[in-house]
């Protein structure tokens, strides 16, 4: 394990001191804004982060009012040293939203307004081989509640690539139509994207299949008035996003291969782009709000083309949107 990895891994100080009252009323005002549990706290940790690590610890800073440009610059640069690209390019976006904030709030010079983001290097974006498809398929057979619902899970991922938040959240009531977010009969299914922006994602017939299968099972399931789709086995509560994401990864460990949740997105997103998908299509069907993701899936499926050597063979096409991708 390198020193950079020990040092990423230490708990981070997040004792803000002074600065704390001014990160409590940002936290209220990404709330009121609609954002994410998730988007709330990673914000409000990275301006905490650098309150305590730099503001505190390095300067003579009390008081949101004396930081300037050349903190926030020798803070990236001890973030650049020490970290990953993207860990500094998501610290500065945070930094970025609460000087902004801030400045409109109290009607002050924005420290940030001159200061440009950190570079971040692309990285060729992985996805799955047919092989490997097939084998996470064949990963868990059998007519268990376990392996139906697994199986169902691998599937949906497969076919949409949607996020691990909106998969965990999907909601199933087979007797009222108003209540479920599952359409097998149109293969759709309602995914309730980031801030509550809801969208229709499609899959195709395998998938569809896969989810009969597992909603016979589940009507048989001592906790089937549950309105979560997963539910747990042996009577325990439905599974979080966290479960899914621990099942998958041990789903992938039996077949020998490295997955996460989101390696799915980035299949379906490569694959899209690199078959001449649209993009603002793409953007859509991801509940994408900008095209910074787009940007690099984009760079990753031009590599790509530019090595035909080395490009896997995707196998069937995931469905998305309504087409075959």
């Amino acid at each position: 394990m390198t020193v950079d990895r020990q040092r990423s891994r230490q708990p981070k100080p997040l004792s803000a001191g002074a600065f704390q009252g001014a990160i409590s009323s940002f936290r209220l005002h990404l709330a009121a804004e609609a954002k994410s549990a998730k988007t709330v706290r990673m914000y409000t940790e990275a301006v905490q982060w650098f309150a305590a690590a730099h503001l505190l610890r390095e300067t003579r800073r009390t008081d949101r009012d004396q930081v300037c440009a050349q903190d926030i610059q020798r803070w990236m640069v001890w973030l650049l040293g020490r970290y990953s690209d993207s860990c500094a390019s998501n610290q500065y976006r945070a930094l970025q939203q609460f000087f902004g904030w801030w400045s409109d709030e109290e009607e002050l010079p924005d420290p940030m307004a001159r200061l440009r983001p950190p570079a971040v290097r692309e990285k060729l974006v992985p996805v799955f081989t047919s092989g490997e498809l097939s084998a996470l398929e064949r990963a868990c057979p059998g007519r268990t509640f376990a392996q139906r619902r697994d199986c169902a899970i691998i599937a949906v991922f497969t076919a949409t690539g949607i996020r691990l938040s909106e998969l965990a959240g999907i909601r199933c009531d087979p007797d009222d139509p108003l209540r479920s977010d599952v359409d097998l009969w149109r293969r759709e299914i309602t995914a309730g994207g980031k801030g509550g922006q809801a969208r229709t994602v499609k899959i195709g017939h395998d998938a569809a299949r896969s989810l009969d299968r597992y909603i016979r099972v589940r009507e048989r399931h001592a906790q089937a008035c549950r309105p979560q789709l997963w539910l747990g086995v042996n009577n325990r509560p439905p599974m979080t996003a966290n479960g899914i994401y621990q099942m998958i990864a041990r789903r992938g460990r039996q077949c020998g291969i490295a997955v996460y949740p989101h390696r799915f997105r980035h299949h379906v997103s490569r694959t899209w782009l690199d078959r001449g998908g649209a993009e603002g299509d793409l953007m859509e069907l991801n509940g994408w709000t900008s095209p910074q993701m787009l940007r690099r899936y984009g760079a990753s499926a031009r590599s790509a083309r530019a090595r035909p050597q080395l490009r896997p063979h995707h196998g069937r096409l995931p469905m998305t949107g309504g087409r075959a991708i």
